[in-house]
C-alpha cells in the first residue's frame, strides 16, 4: 500500500489563503486550526507556521485586540502586496541603472589622458623596468644588511655589555667559592662538582 503524499508548504499557503478569500471574515488562530483541517486538508499542527509565513509575506494582516489576535485578508490583498513589491523592485532597478551610469561616467573621466598612444606605451615600459630595478636593489640591500656599519656598531656595543656582565658573574662565583672554602674548609674541586662549575672557567679578555 503506497503512502499518502503530504501537502507541500506552498500548497498549504494557497489553501489557507483561500479560507480568507472565500469567507472574507476575521479569524483567530484557534478558529483556523479547526477550519483548515476540515475544509482544506491542512493539519492543525502546521496552521500556525503557515499562517505566520503569509503574515510575513504581507498576504495576511494581523492585529491584536485586547488579549486576542485576529487575522484577515481582503481579496485585493495579494494584488496590493505584489504591486508594492513591484514598486520596490522598480525603484531598486532605477537606482542600479543610475549607479551604473555614474560608474561609466567616472571611468570615462578617468580614461582621459590615458589613451593608448606610443608615448604612453613607452612610459609604461620604462616604469615597469624601473620597478623591476627597484626590486633588485631591495634584494641587494637585504643581502648587504649584515655588513651595515650601524648594525656592526650596535652588535659591538652589545658584545661589550654582555662581556662585562659575564665577567661580573664570574667574579661573583669566584668570591662565593672563596667564601665557602674559608668558611667550611671545602675543597674547590668539590664545590665545582657539587654546583657543576667548569674548573676552566675564567674571565673573558
Amino acid at each position: 500500500m503506497s503512502k499518502r503524499k503530504g501537502v507541500s508548504a506552498e500548497e498549504k499557503r494557497k489553501r489557507l489563503l483561500e479560507i480568507f478569500r472565500e469567507k472574507q471574515e476575521f479569524f483567530q488562530l484557534k478558529e483556523l486550526e479547526k477550519i483548515a483541517p476540515k475544509e482544506k486538508g491542512i493539519i492543525a499542527q502546521s496552521v500556525k507556521d503557515v499562517l505566520q509565513s503569509l503574515v510575513d509575506d504581507g498576504l495576511v494582516d494581523s492585529e491584536k485586540v485586547g488579549t486576542s489576535v485576529y487575522f484577515w485578508s481582503y481579496p485585493n490583498k495579494s494584488t496590493t502586496t505584489k504591486q508594492r513589491k513591484l514598486n520596490t523592485l522598480s525603484t531598486k532597478l532605477e537606482d542600479c541603472k543610475r549607479l551604473l551610469q555614474e560608474t561609466k561616467d567616472s571611468i570615462a573621466v578617468a580614461e582621459i589622458g590615458r589613451e593608448s598612444t606610443e608615448e604612453r606605451t613607452r612610459l609604461l615600459q620604462v616604469w615597469a623596468e624601473k620597478k623591476s630595478q627597484e626590486e633588485e636593489l631591495k634584494l641587494k640591500l637585504q643581502h648587504y644588511e649584515t655588513a651595515n656599519p650601524e648594525r656592526y656598531l650596535a652588535m659591538q656595543k652589545q658584545t661589550k655589555v654582555s662581556k662585562e656582565a659575564i665577567n661580573r658573574w664570574t667574579d661573583n662565583i669566584f668570591n662565593m667559592k672563596s667564601w665557602c672554602r674559608n668558611r667550611f674548609s671545602i675543597e674547590e674541586s668539590i664545590l665545582n662538582k657539587q654546583f657543576e662549575i667548569d674548573p676552566e672557567m675564567d674571565y673573558l679578555e
